[in-house]
């Protein structure tokens, strides 16, 4: 699994584009094959900055979602409500097994231990 963790500083006079910019991309990523989950969430320290929490099902997948006409027509509209820099980070996730078989290959400060459990929904 892959995670993609995102933060995006907002110009407060252009925060309700924002939004509807951001709403608008998360529900066209959900339908993407390979997504597990793709939200923006408002920061509670300072409601102008907005997180985005991704998860996909393979690198192929990540990459397929950064091919998609949503995503040109995202990047293009991003600039103009930006007050700052996005600032993004990437993990690859492997179950225990995975690790074990593919120790030499994976970077270590890349890769997190994940016990697999049930998803809790709310």
């Amino acid at each position: 699994m892959i995670i993609v963790h995102g933060t995006f500083p907002i110009k407060p006079a252009l925060r309700n584009d924002a939004l509807d910019m951001m709403k608008r991309m998360a529900a066209a990523s959900r339908a993407e094959y390979g997504c597990i989950s793709y939200e923006f969430y408002i920061g509670l320290s300072d409601p102008n900055t907005l997180l985005l929490f991704q998860e996909w099902e393979s690198v192929d997948a990540l990459q397929g979602h950064f091919e998609t006409n949503h995503m040109e027509d995202f990047l293009k509209e991003l600039p103009d409500v930006l007050d700052g820099e996005v600032s993004t980070r990437r993990y690859e996730v492997k179950a225990s097994g995975e690790l074990m078989d593919e120790q030499q290959e994976i970077e270590p400060e890349l890769t997190t231990h994940y016990e697999m459990r049930d998803k809790i929904v709310h």
